[in-house]
């Protein structure tokens, strides 16, 4: 098993310290087992420079046994399965399709906020984008001859 240094890195950079946790948190994991779920299976998609898309195969939920939830950097889709009614349907000989609770959390980089999201032919889509604030973008100084030029910000 091999073990990472990460604190040289903590020392050179700032605001990185959340993907040096992760990163640590996946160093202490390997080699040994552990317990992630794969249910239910999603895709991550880029659908423009700064749009992405998370679709999540949810076949047999529907809208009312399904949330989302977005909370600073974080996307949680949560799925329960509401109690059916068992004296309508008959025997059950084989139950291939999960109808199990699931949580699924997702981490999302900073100013990704969510756009909207639909549930059709049982996967749920969940549509992202990223708008960087114009106080963030990059800009150009002037640069001037003698004096130095002052540069003024514009008011948001």
């Amino acid at each position: 098993m091999r073990t990472f240094d990460f604190a040289p890195l903590y020392r050179s950079t700032v605001g990185f310290d959340r993907m040096f946790s992760m990163l640590a948190q996946l160093n202490q994991l390997d080699g040994v087992e552990c317990s992630v779920s794969s249910y239910p299976p999603y895709n991550i998609e880029r659908t423009g420079d700064n749009a992405y898309r998370i679709s999540v195969a949810v076949a047999g939920f529907g809208e009312n046994e399904l949330s989302i939830e977005a909370k600073e950097n974080t996307l949680t889709i949560k799925g329960e399965k509401q109690a059916k009614d068992e004296s309508n349907s008959g025997e059950v000989l084989y139950q291939g399709i999960a109808a199990r609770a699931f949580e699924r959390v997702f981490q999302l980089a900073d100013y990704v906020q969510v756009r909207g999201a639909a549930l059709e032919n049982g996967l749920l889509h969940v549509d992202l984008v990223r708008e960087i604030p114009e106080a963030k973008k990059p800009r150009q100084i002037p640069i001037g001859n003698g004096q130095p030029k002052v540069v003024e910000a514009k008011a948001a």
